[in-house]
């Protein structure tokens, strides 16, 4: 599992690494460009996730149909040629033009999917959870270097680093990650895009995902400029608020994901994530000294690092095999979506609106957030079952169509085995093999 694994986790933490690392600064240093206001600036800040969001779905589709690893490398060289016009803009519009285009690489759904099908039920949640802690590091890492290097080198040097990042990871891809099997269906896929969008737990989930990034957009707009305007920092202090808020957050990470993977406590994961965000926001909106709103960004950082590591675990594990591409699209897009409103607003109103007035609508759509993930089942387990096609004949399978407690089953050509998705408390394996001999 590690040779697949390691190498796809850290080409999309690194891609993560090239977006979240110009987040801390990047508010500021537009503000500097020909051209520049806070909503343009706000748009700047999200921009990259309006085109995520367009070609999330698009991506994930292709990767179903074409496979996985060709959508991967288009989208790692958009993404890079996205940080290098970037990194040559002298005006508000370019940088806009250049952060669209490094979200028109959209692939966090493909990558995803690409470990989903690498790996075998039973060890998703580690491989999920290896994935999600490795985006995890790498905004924590990302939190300290970004004010760093952009202070002492500029923000242009920091997206030339984020382009080599990109067409490097190409490299790792195309020399480390092995082909993901070929998967067949037996029977037909009726009701594939309706079921996806009318899944009540994928709606959660999918709402979850737009809330989580939006508030941490808006984060990212406030807290550069909240440091700098209103208690006098400069660029190269900002890593006092960023070092602690990150070693806090990755802290919090790795009890969160046990127990939300091993115990299976994804639901209350999420709810004191949220807690977290309102306790935060509205320390943000009342602090009357640095000091106290340092302290609510790092409360912010943990509750964000708690729902990191297991937000893609979570969505997938209410997906089916031929659907992770189109779930975990929808999901992103949804997320992105978030980024992008996060940016827009915050540039929107942060001058027109008392940061107190927002915090405390913020607080609000929490409470009802809370509310919502209450409603939200933690996933059954589910066995899987491994037949060799050696031994079970394909013809065989039609009896399965009228079984109970199947949840799918499906080839992989690549192995010839059969496997199965089944709920141990409806069907044992005795029963299921019996059935197929």
């Amino acid at each position: 599992m590690l040779k697949s694994i390691v190498p796809l986790s850290a080409i999309i933490s690194l891609r993560f690494f090239g977006l979240f690392i110009v987040l801390p600064v990047i508010s500021v240093y537009a503000m500097q460009l020909h051209g520049a206001t806070t909503t343009l600036v706000g748009i700047v800040v999200g921009g990259y996730a309006l085109t995520q969001m367009i070609f999330q779905i698009p991506f994930g589709i292709m990767s179903d149909k074409l496979g996985r690893k060709g959508t991967i490398v288009l989208g790692l060289i958009l993404f890079g040629l996205g940080s290098l016009l970037c990194s040559v803009s002298n005006d508000i519009l370019t940088l806009m033009l250049g952060r669209f285009m490094q979200g028109a690489g959209a692939i966090g759904a493909v990558v995803t999917a690409m470990i989903s099908d690498l790996v075998k039920e039973e060890q998703r949640p580690k491989a999920m959870a290896m994935m999600g802690g490795s985006i995890a590091m790498a905004f924590a890492v990302s939190m300290i270097l970004g004010p760093t290097i952009g202070a002492y080198l500029g923000v242009e040097v920091l997206f030339v680093l984020v382009a080599v990042i990109a067409f490097g990871s190409i490299v790792v891809l195309l020399k480390m990650v092995p082909n993901p099997p070929h998967i067949t269906h037996t029977y037909a896929k009726k009701g594939n895009i309706t079921s996806v969008l009318t899944n009540a737990n994928l709606i959660k989930m999918n709402i979850t995902n737009f809330l989580q990034k939006g508030l941490m957009t808006f984060a990212f707009m406030i807290i550069p400029m909240v440091l700098i305007n209103n208690f006098e920092w400069v660029m190269a202090d900002l890593w006092k608020v960023y070092l602690p808020a990150t070693i806090f957050g990755v802290l919090a990470m790795a009890p969160a994901a046990i127990i939300a993977e091993k115990k299976g406590k994804f639901k209350e994961i999420l709810i004191v994530g949220i807690v977290f965000f309102t306790i935060s926001y509205l320390l943000i909106g009342v602090s009357e000294s640095a000091t106290m709103f340092v302290i609510g960004v790092v409360v912010f950082f943990i509750g964000f690092n708690m729902h990191e590591p297991i937000m893609q675990s979570l969505a997938t594990k209410y997906a089916k095999v031929y659907q992770r591409g189109f779930v975990l699209g929808i999901f992103n897009s949804f997320g992105y979506f978030g980024t992008f409103l996060g940016g827009l607003l915050g540039g929107l109103f942060f001058e027109k609106v008392s940061l107190f007035e927002i915090v405390v609508a913020i607080a609000v759509v929490c409470v009802l957030w809370i509310v919502l993930i209450f409603t939200l089942p933690n996933p059954l387990k589910k066995k899987t079952l491994y037949l060799s096609l050696d031994e079970y004949k394909r013809e065989k399978t039609s009896a399965l169509e009228e079984c109970q407690g199947l949840d799918e089953w499906y080839f992989n050509e690549s192995e010839n085995l059969l496997i199965i998705k089944y709920d141990e408390d409806i069907i044992n394996e005795d029963s299921l093999t019996n059935l197929l001999k």
